[in-house]
């Protein structure tokens, strides 16, 4: 059996992805460390939970980067969506073609004759249902 969801772990416990996400927020909180302890504390300790969120915490099954990403791109786009009707040439100049009165009258004789023979017919079927004996 093949699992194809879980990624394959290369150095321990680890994948690939983990491993260098924890390497990177290691070596981001190290050398804000060396550099000044309160920029460890600002920078540093920040981007050490940030790199332990994006190699462990799944959110809603699915890896937090792709919750990052999804952030990051509802951010960049435009969230203000304003509707207009655009009105073409062809719609305004159009006129509803009168139709054949011909054809008018036979179209409702064809719905009366529809009609007729559906009631007609439910008529049977409920004069049917009353004529036969119940078992």
């Amino acid at each position: 059996m093949q699992f194809i969801d879980v990624e394959d772990k290369i150095f321990g416990p680890f994948s690939w992805r983990q491993f260098i996400y924890l390497i990177g927020g290691a070596g981001a909180a190290v050398v804000s460390f060396i550099m000044n302890k309160v920029a460890f504390v600002f920078i540093g300790l920040p981007l050490l939970a940030l790199s332990l969120l994006l190699a462990f915490y799944p959110f809603n099954g699915r890896p937090f980067s792709f919750l990052l990403e999804a952030v990051f791109m509802y951010l960049k786009n435009k969230k203000i969506y304003f509707w207009r009707k655009n009105i073409s040439k062809a719609t305004v100049k159009y006129k509803p073609r009168k139709i054949n009165s011909a054809y008018d009258n036979f179209s409702e004789k064809m719905n009366q004759v529809r009609t007729n023979k559906i009631n007609e017919l439910s008529r049977q079927l409920e004069l049917n249902s009353l004529q036969k004996p119940e078992v």
